[in-house]
């Protein structure tokens, strides 16, 4: 999770009584931590946003949205490169599930530049991400990571 991320749960929490950080385990990316532990951390980013609560999953996104009585997926995007492809997954999601929405999200300038895999890429390689990342998983990761190696 980014600060970018966390910028987006929180004004999303403005616009919904309730909102789910959902964790997914994607097999075509390559988590830095496992989904139990990248959920963890989440929680503990989140606690102190009302109306939030971490939720996780495999498989589609548009299952997890019916099992939960979701409506509406909220997507941050930091750049119009990023449209492209949500664009693609949402379109992709409405013909799966008709009454699952999107909205789009603009991150907050500062942000604009943080992706999860920069920041997998600086703490594989021994940087400081205390910049990028919530409290939470900056202290996780330095205690789980030193100079780019596990512990």
């Amino acid at each position: 999770m980014t600060l970018g991320h966390l910028d987006i749960v929180k004004r999303a929490s403005k616009l919904f009584d309730e909102v789910i950080m959902a964790v997914v385990a994607n097999p075509g990316k390559s988590a830095l931590l496992p989904m139990e532990v990248r959920t963890q951390l989440i929680e503990a980013a989140v606690a102190d946003i009302p109306g939030v609560r971490v939720g996780s999953f495999q498989g589609l996104t548009v299952d997890y949205a019916r099992l939960n009585d979701v409506t509406c997926l909220i997507r941050g995007l930091r750049a119009i490169s990023d449209f492209e492809a949500e664009l693609g997954m949402a379109q992709t999601n409405k013909q799966l599930y008709p009454e699952l929405e999107t909205l789009f999200l603009m991150t907050k300038a500062e942000y604009s530049f943080i992706s999860s895999s920069t920041v997998k890429e600086v703490v594989r390689l021994g940087g400081d991400v205390s910049h990028f990342v919530p409290t939470p998983v900056d202290d996780y990761l330095k205690k789980h990571f030193i100079r780019g190696t596990t512990v």
